[in-house]
């Protein structure tokens, strides 16, 4: 269960980087579209887990490790921007959101099913 400052915190971040991979460094990942779908922060704030889709990407896991190797300078523009409301810029870990993909999934899933109607049954 995540505090109220963890929470608000996580909001704060993940509105930051949305920024940030929009607007600041969008030249670094080749023009594709990142989104910021979820922020987790641990207790202590020091670390943050940042889950990521990507549209127009052609290469998800590739993309994903471009972004990964260029964690400093995203921490870096991530601490420019939160400087003034969080001592620690936290360590950022990012991580590939696949829910959409698993929601589609499970929407074909239901789509395939052949449901019987139900039997009807006599009024005696």
């Amino acid at each position: 269960m995540e505090s109220k400052r963890q929470q608000k915190v996580a909001r704060q971040l993940q509105k930051d980087l949305s920024e940030i991979f929009q607007r600041d460094v969008p030249h670094l990942f080749n023009g594709a579209f990142i989104t910021v779908t979820n922020v987790r922060i641990s207790p202590d704030l020091s670390v943050a887990r940042v889950y990521l889709s990507f549209l127009a990407a052609k290469n998800k896991e590739q993309l994903l490790e471009t972004i990964q190797e260029k964690g400093k300078v995203i921490r870096q523009h991530l601490g420019e921007r939160v400087r003034h409301q969080l001592r620690i810029v936290p360590e950022l870990a990012f991580f590939l959101d696949d829910t959409a993909e698993y929601a589609d999934k499970m929407d074909k899933l239901f789509a395939g099913l052949e449901i019987p109607p139900a039997p009807e049954e006599d009024e005696d």
